[in-house]
């Protein structure tokens, strides 16, 4: 069985339905419970957002195996436990297969047959193995890759298969020592003795652009010390740890933590600079606007993963004009693919620029890092990219200069709808029809005054009070003009939207909640809103939905269309306790991590919009990424609302108020980075106990929004 180093633990990436999925950095593997990968099906292992592996199945004596278990045991490993059929004479299978599976740049798998029978069992083994270099997108959406001629070639115990796209080769490389290599796999002879047990290992090496990866775990390195171990083992010494009366909560939190961690990659540009992928399987790659969420959410439990996350953007920030890829100067990206054919990715590019927030979100994230204590100089190095960034949205993203960004994709090969509701039909009016574009998103023009705030306040930080005047003023009078155009007074809620007429797309979304996130709201409209928020229309029990019940385009089961996302969530949640709106942002909470408790400590990217009394337990939405990054986050993010905790660092000054429900009792957090120290975090009801907090930094029970260092 497994080794004492691989223990199973708690399990990071649990196996779901009827597929297992493995992450290490942007590699993954998805197979079934068996741990076959089976052709037809959206299953492989996937390097570089190519399919390296697309046929992977065992058998035993021309017979296939039957499930047993999966033993989860990191993010990146897996133990399938199988049987053979039974042996020839018997009716009672003898023959036990382990298949311990290890995924980094490249996979390895152990293989372990254990004989429980009275004779030696003479067993032959046939890996039938195929690889496509099917690019992701492809795979995901079940389209037919273009043809292109594969070549194998066979050499003692090692199959090698390779295919040519213009100007360069993928190449995968399957070895197994002892093993008869052939076009179509791998085969071995073994003899198991009664009672005992035999060993072959196997290693997929892919090769890009003539270079093969060297093996991520090596056959003369014990599995604990190779780079995927330590690296994880880095990532857990280093977090704080949480300890929570409520056991549903502390497993939730101890999960996210967990998830972040197996959802890092590194810049490919700058190693050791981590960034967060957006979620597995099949958005394991840098995303604008959901890798941003995530580090504002996550921020208070990893500063660096945000900072990282903000330099590699800054890197990738447009700087020229292309209709296909929609980059424009001071534009932050949307996605980025390492696919070989870009032909295939969004707008035929590596790097698709169609998201209209992830450019204000930079601004906003920039200034949170910056409050947490960043280093001042790393922050000094951005601001360049958080003024293009600024230029952009004045220059570019206001396409009929109003003073408000719209968007509208440049070709058919882009985004129809480049907001976070980014399905075709995820904006539209109370009557069901969808907006046309231009659109102007309710939540995107909020993120635009908070980011205008937060340059003010990085200004400020600088010593430039021409300059904080300056952002100040901007973000005032788009304040006020945003609430005279979004607002609608007769219905009590921010228009989802301003259409190509500047008529109000008047669905009653969640959308309207984001603004409250921001603080752009009058504090007389964000009482409004939020009953709209908790009314029985949108908040279910288990959260707040997408689109209202009592909307034509409701769908509980839908997309965006009255779906439940616990990012979303989370942000209103900060929103509702912005405005000193403490029982609805405890409301909103509690159903959120009630969910998570129910999906057994992991929240899913989505879940569908049922009411808690018309469905005891959450329902799940199918094609949900699981772990997702910024649903991981949202616990960390939920507790550091109800903690009231904001700091900024630069000012020397911390304001903290616990508003924790009174259910999840006290909650105990330790080594909490701040700057270059740790703090240790005791709510103790609804004061806040603290230990390592510099003499110099005061304690303030103060507002949760970016005005605690207002007075300091």
């Amino acid at each position: 069985m497994a080794d004492a180093e691989m223990l199973p633990g708690p399990s990071w990436l649990a196996p779901t339905g009827d597929d297992v999925t493995l992450v290490e950095g942007s590699s993954f593997c998805v197979g079934d419970r068996v741990g076959d990968i089976a052709p037809h099906r959206a299953h492989g292992s996937f390097f570089m957002d190519t399919r390296i592996v697309s046929t992977w199945q065992l058998t035993v004596d021309d017979a296939p195996l039957d499930p047993l278990a999966v033993i989860p045991q990191e993010p990146f490993a897996a133990t399938f436990v199988t049987r053979a059929a039974p042996r020839p004479g018997s009716h009672e299978p003898t023959i036990v297969v382990e298949r311990r599976r290890l995924v980094a740049s490249g996979m390895r798998e152990d293989l372990v047959l254990h004989n429980y029978g009275s004779e030696t069992a003479g067993c032959r083994l046939v890996l039938t193995v195929d690889a496509d270099f099917a690019d992701l997108f492809d795979v995901k959406e079940g389209r037919p890759s273009p043809h292109r001629a594969v070549h194998r070639r066979v050499t003692g115990d090692e199959l090698e298969i390779s295919v040519d796209y213009p100007g360069q080769c993928r190449a995968v490389r399957i070895r197994g020592a002892g093993a008869i290599a052939s076009p179509g796999g791998l085969s071995f002879v073994a003899a198991v003795p009664a009672q005992g047990e035999w060993r072959a290992t196997l290693e997929v090496l892919p090769s890009a652009g003539g270079s093969e990866v060297e093996s991520p775990f090596p056959l003369d390195v014990p599995l604990a010390q190779a780079h995927p171990s330590r690296r994880m083992a880095d990532w857990r010494a280093s977090r704080p740890r949480i300890t929570a009366d409520h056991p549903g909560v502390q497993e939730t939190l101890r999960r996210s933590v967990m998830d972040l961690g197996a959802l890092r990659i590194m810049d490919p540009a700058h190693p050791g600079t981590d960034v967060v992928a957006a979620g597995a399987p099949w958005f394991m790659a840098l995303f604008g606007r959901d890798s941003l969420i995530t580090g504002w959410l996550a921020l208070p439990f990893d500063p660096s993963l945000a900072l990282g996350t903000l330099q590699t953007l800054a890197r990738l920030q447009g700087t020229r004009e292309d209709l296909m890829s929609e980059e424009e100067p001071g534009r932050i990206l949307h996605e980025v693919r390492l696919g070989v054919d870009a032909s295939r990715a969004l707008g035929g590019s590596h790097v698709y620029y169609g998201s209209v927030d992830a450019t204000p979100l930079f601004v906003i994230l920039l200034d949170e890092v910056a409050r947490w204590g960043a280093p001042w100089q790393a922050v000094l190095h951005l601001l360049p990219a958080a003024d293009r960034a600024l230029q952009w949205i004045e220059q570019y993203g206001d396409l009929d200069g109003d003073g408000f960004v719209e968007y509208r994709r440049k070709t058919d090969r882009g985004l129809q709808n480049q907001g976070w509701k980014d399905s075709h039909d995820g904006v539209n009016y109370a009557d069901g029809r969808i907006a046309t574009a231009p659109i102007a998103l309710a939540e995107v023009n909020a993120y635009v005054y908070g980011a205008y705030r937060a340059r003010a306040h990085l200004a400020e930080l600088a010593g430039d009070e021409a300059g904080r005047a300056r952002w100040a003023a901007k973000a005032a009078d788009h304040r006020h003009r945003f609430n005279e155009a979004f607002w609608m007074e007769e219905r009590g809620y921010y228009a989802i939207a301003l259409d190509g007429a500047k008529g109000h797309v008047d669905a009653l979304a969640s959308n309207a909640g984001q603004c409250l996130w921001t603080g752009v709201a009058e504090p007389a409209q964000a009482k409004r809103l939020a009953g709209h928020l908790l009314s029985p229309e949108m908040f279910t029990g288990w959260g707040i939905r997408t689109l209202a019940s009592s909307m034509t385009a409701y769908n509980p089961v839908s997309y965006h269309n009255g779906s439940i996302w616990p990012h979303d969530n989370a942000l209103i949640t900060h929103g509702l306790m912005r405005y000193g709106l403490v029982e609805d942002a405890q409301q909103v909470a509690s159903g959120i991590m009630a969910a998570a408790e129910a999906f057994g400590g992991r929240l899913p990217e989505l879940f569908c919009g049922f009411n808690r009394g018309q469905m005891p337990v959450p329902v799940p939405y199918p094609s949900s990424c699981s772990p997702q990054a910024w649903a991981a986050a949202s616990p960390i993010g939920l507790l550091r609302t109800l903690m009231r905790l904001q700091p900024c660092v630069p000012h020397r000054v911390v304001s903290a108020a616990p508003a924790l429900p009174r259910s999840w009792g006290n909650v105990h957090i330790e080594n909490l980075p701040m700057n270059h120290n740790r703090l240790h975090l005791d709510t103790d009801k609804e004061q806040l106990i603290t230990e390592g907090l510099p003499a110099d930094i005061e304690i303030v029970a103060g507002p949760i929004g970016d005005d605690v260092c207002a007075e300091h």
